[in-house]
């Protein structure tokens, strides 16, 4: 998988860039028994040494084991040196040479063709972005490391035995020591002339503030690491786990890590970004006007696509889609009864905050109606689901609200995964900071596009598939993993009980045409010279987004340079082999076997997914 200097395992990392269409094709005439026992014989050795390779790397890192729910390492961070960084490479590389030298490609299966293919793909990806390894930004405000570690011990490092306390608290002692690693590699990249816009500085040192305010580190309530540690102790305390003695030097310990470890590499952390602020531009820029920043972002575009398109290719596409889908948006504008324009419907739309068709009141009744809301148009996609689906997930999933620690108002809500096992749901994280920010137009389409049938009918599916090698169930293209939600947005309209109003609709819409506007912006950002104005202001004039969304939005792409463009790519392909699949099979197309296809592989880049679905509508013609 993708390897920077961050080198950790969060869900939903971006991966690949080589072209797939460059893997070896094998005849699909049918061997003989001799050879089909050679097959059956290459194909199960391969895949022991990849459940081999990938137990090897997963044991590498302890974060990667905690989202899996694994309790290894569950007391550990990973190591984010540089030295680890290069060890880490260093085994990526001969693990691919012995991947190539050790077995016989030709006398593999057709699915173990595929996994051979994923694993050399991805491994040359990495080894291909190590000439970039000084162009990612270590701290912003969408990668979030320096959130991410409360983030871990509150929600992914559970508590329910004396043994899990104390691996808690040696977690949370380790946290200044992986903080400060971060920091030493941010100061690397910053010497390379290389650092992310001024305001990402000012979001990371907000929201690192915000960690260490209150008890124990300063007056007040309780921070959000303290009262997480207090309410774990407590619950073993009531369990009879533990006793009192043993829960006083328990919160003592944790308390010392808390302001001896975590809250000293926090400020170090304030520190470093009030100091490297000053040498930020006044006037945010695309990652091309850094050193290799062309290049870079050539590389980030072919990873995140998982295509060679080029930045005027993805621009033009992007151009062609907003036109289409503002026509879309004219006929639903018209069913609602609005019969000014189009622009004046978006601005009806974005300044009408006290209208309660339109928008939730601010208040914690307003973000409990969201959150009750965003639950019942998940259940009404869960009752419907073995109509559209062989293959269902086996865990569940939850819609949360943001932890106070890491909202921020206007921001993107996003999917944190299942635990392989089911035990632990899928998390749907809505922001709720500021409802105005948060139409009710959109619910329906956030919720089907983080939740069911999208981000969490994919990845739980992945992660609990039997019949694939374990490292498949567990990567995730970017192109694909996204483009499967945007998917699931108009599929979820061909469910009934869904987008019952021109509102919702229309925010269904909204969000497509969201997508189609990243492809114009994140290549205009990055390889036209548009200014964050400049897209500010396309943004707003192309969609009802507020204000605070579209800066919000814009300042993610510009932190996160190739990824707004997977979204609309990897939908568009999965459109298209649906449609071609149809057009082959006729009455014969199953609508549930095709989405089990789709999905019963695990993520893959668009290229092999395309080689997947075309296996299959040949092999309807070997039946008959």
């Amino acid at each position: 998988m993708k390897q920077t200097i961050l080198a950790v395992a969060i869900a939903l990392s971006i991966t690949a860039c080589n072209d797939a269409n460059q893997t070896q094709t094998s005849s699909i005439s049918k061997p003989s028994e001799a050879t089909q026992a050679a097959i059956a014989s290459e194909t199960a050795r391969i895949n022991t040494w990849f459940e081999t390779k990938y137990e090897e790397n997963l044991l590498r890192s302890p974060i990667k084991l905690a989202f899996e729910g694994r309790d290894e390492r569950k007391g550990d961070l990973d190591d984010f040196s540089m030295t680890a960084y290069e060890a880490n490479l260093a085994k990526t590389k001969a693990d691919l040479a012995e991947l190539q030298s050790t077995f016989n490609y030709d006398l593999l299966s057709e699915d173990a063709k595929i996994s051979y293919d994923l694993w050399v793909y991805m491994a040359e990806e990495e080894i291909d972005g190590d000439k970039y390894r000084y162009n990612n930004y270590v701290f912003d405000q969408m990668n979030a490391i320096h959130s991410f570690f409360p983030q871990l011990l509150i929600s992914f490092t559970p508590v329910t035995t004396l043994d899990d306390m104390q691996a808690y608290i040696s977690r949370l002692e380790k946290v200044g020591k992986a903080l400060n690693q971060l920091v030493d590699n941010s100061m690397l990249v910053a010497e390379k002339g290389v650092r992310p816009p001024y305001f990402a500085f000012e979001s990371v040192i907000a929201e690192s503030q915000k960690i260490i305010s209150g008890q124990p580190f300063t007056e007040g309530d309780d921070s959000a690491l303290w009262a997480d540690a207090k309410t774990k102790l407590d619950g073993l305390l009531e369990a009879e786990t533990i006793d009192a003695e043993q829960h006083a030097s328990l919160l003592s310990l944790a308390k010392t890590a808390l302001l001896n470890s975590v809250q000293p590499a926090f400020e170090r952390l304030i520190e470093w970004q009030e100091l490297d602020r000053k040498n930020a531009s006044a006037q945010a820029q695309g990652v091309s006007s850094l050193p290799d920043g062309e290049d870079f972002y050539n590389y980030m575009l072919r990873g995140n696509t998982t295509t060679n398109m080029t930045a005027d290719e993805i621009h033009a596409l992007g151009l062609k889609e907003v036109e289409r889908l503002r026509q879309e948006m004219e006929a639903v504008k018209a069913e609602f009864g609005f019969d000014e324009s189009l622009q004046k419907f978006f601005v009806f739309l974005r300044e009408n905050k006290d209208d309660r068709r339109l928008y939730y009141p601010d208040t914690d009744e307003g973000r409990q109606g969201y959150i009750d809301d965003s639950t019942a148009a998940i259940n009404t996609i869960k009752s419907v689901l073995p109509d559209y689906f062989g293959i269902l997930p086996k865990a569940d999933m939850v819609v949360k609200r943001v932890e106070s620690f890491r909202e921020q108002p206007g921001a993107a809500q996003h999917y944190f995964p299942s635990s392989p096992d089911g035990k632990r749901p899928g998390v749907y994280y809505a922001h709720l900071s500021d409802m105005t920010a948060m139409p009710k137009r959109e619910l329906e389409v956030i919720a089907y596009h983080e939740g069911l049938p999208g981000h969490h009918m994919q990845i739980a599916i992945a992660q609990e598939l039997e019949g694939v090698p374990t490292f498949r169930s567990r990567v995730n293209f970017t192109a694909y993993v996204e483009g499967w939600a945007l998917y699931s947005e108009i599929l979820a309209k061909e469910m009934p009980g869904t987008f019952q109003d021109p509102l919702s609709d229309f925010g269904r819409l909204g969000s497509e045409i969201w997508r189609a506007i990243r492809l114009v912006l994140d290549t205009g950002l990055h390889a036209k010279g548009w200014s964050e104005q400049e897209a500010i202001n396309y943004f707003t004039q192309n969609s009802a987004i507020t204000l605070e969304q579209a800066k919000s939005e814009v300042r993610r792409y510009m932190v996160l340079p190739g990824q707004a463009t997977s979204y609309k790519i990897g939908m568009i392909k999965i459109q298209e082999l649906r449609t071609r699949a149809e057009q082959a099979l006729g009455d014969e197309f199953d609508i549930r076997a095709f989405h089990d296809v789709i999905l019963g592989g695990g993520a893959l880049p668009l290229a092999l997914l395309e080689r997947r679905v075309d296996s299959w509508i040949s092999s309807f013609g070997s039946r008959n």
